[in-house]
């Protein structure tokens, strides 16, 4: 594990599983503690920036879900939706003994936060290109599903070179199917490099495949492209019948939510070639059955809709849109999204 200076890792024993968790070393413990959660096909070497950039009075803390980093490989319950995760991330809460938390969650981990909202009472939210309230495909703006066994979403939809790419630990820049061409075309915008691209691919290949874990089982199907939802692994999780956190519109006590997005994101968009209709729209896949049956999910219009919706049920919410920027904020322009975080957790208290 490439740990940075002044990043340290420990293994904290949980009621569910092992959890690997990143800190700072020396670091306050007093106040409210931000709590990091990453996205899919990543770990939380990926917040490593951030953590040292943060204020020295503002505990911080970065949690590898199951089947990612360090943490305990644990098979997924798609069912569930992602409350394995939320579940986990509350467990190792706990068992640190943080109370309520600023959370963070970037992509998938935004999915993962808004469900330990509905579940938790937390401080305050920030969504880092976060998985739409109503799942990763398959649904209309309003979030309905477009068909009965979600058509086209989950583990079906996961390129199979992409995942033996992680199985064979492909850290190479020449096939342009594994982990460090995905990371420049998919996770950043054009333009962005880093010395630490090597950390940022590592942290990609911590991902555990197979059916219990990424991308997870798929399902036959009658409807169009003749695959739907599976029942276990990651991809899954957020298929819109199991996955719905739309009902934080309707929280007793709405924490203050901050959304930072990207104006170049290719993986969370209103059109994004990660979304199997939009493929089939665009050529891609042949036998498209057309927008009345089969539309591209509108994933930042149902976020911004059901943000509206939070705000005029008393909560409240800002949206801020980085410029050239592509899926990944906090590492394109980390300065500025360390100052939007802390003036936003700062505000809550």
């Amino acid at each position: 594990m490439s740990l940075f200076e002044g990043i340290i890792a420990r293994t904290v024993p949980t009621s569910r599983l092992k959890v690997n968790v990143l800190e700072r070393a020396g670091q306050a413990t007093d106040g409210p503690a931000i709590v990091l959660v990453h996205g899919n096909v990543s770990s939380s070497l990926f917040w490593q920036e951030v953590m040292l950039q943060l204020p020295a009075d503002l505990p911080v803390y970065a949690i590898d879900l199951r089947g990612f980093g360090d943490s305990e490989t644990a098979p997924v319950d798609a069912t569930r939706g992602l409350r394995d995760f939320s579940d986990d991330v509350a467990a190792t809460i706990d068992e640190l003994g943080l109370g309520a938390v600023h959370l963070v969650g970037w992509s998938m981990g935004g999915g993962v936060a808004m469900q330990y909202a509905l579940d938790h009472p937390v401080l305050s939210l920030t969504l880092q290109a976060p998985v739409s309230p109503y799942g990763f495909g398959g649904t209309r703006l309003d979030g309905t599903r477009l068909t009965d066994d979600d058509a086209g979403v989950g583990g079906g939809g996961a390129n199979p070179a992409f995942v033996a790419s992680i199985t064979e630990q492909d850290a190479g820049a020449d096939n342009p199917m594994a982990s460090r061409a995905v990371f420049r075309s998919a996770y950043v915008a054009a333009g962005y490099t880093s010395d630490h691209e090597d950390t940022w691919v590592e942290s990609m290949l911590t991902t555990k495949t197979g059916d219990a874990n990424y991308p997870g089982t798929a399902a036959a199907s009658e409807n169009w492209p003749g695959f739907a939802a599976g029942d276990r692994g990651v991809l899954n999780t957020m298929a819109p019948k199991y996955f719905n956190v739309s009902g934080i519109v309707d929280l007793a006590v709405k924490p203050p939510v901050l959304w930072i997005r990207g104006d170049s994101d290719a993986i969370v968009a209103d059109a994004t070639f990660f979304d199997i209709n939009y493929l089939g729209q665009a050529g891609v896949i042949p036998g498209w059955p057309g927008e009345d049956v089969a539309p591209a999910q509108p994933m930042i219009s149902q976020t911004r809709a059901v943000f509206e919706t939070y705000a005029a049920n008393g909560g409240s919410y800002t949206e801020l849109v980085f410029e050239n920027c592509g899926h990944s904020p906090h590492l394109e322009y980390p300065d500025k999204f360390v100052t939007a975080l802390v003036e936003h957790v700062r505000a809550a208290g």
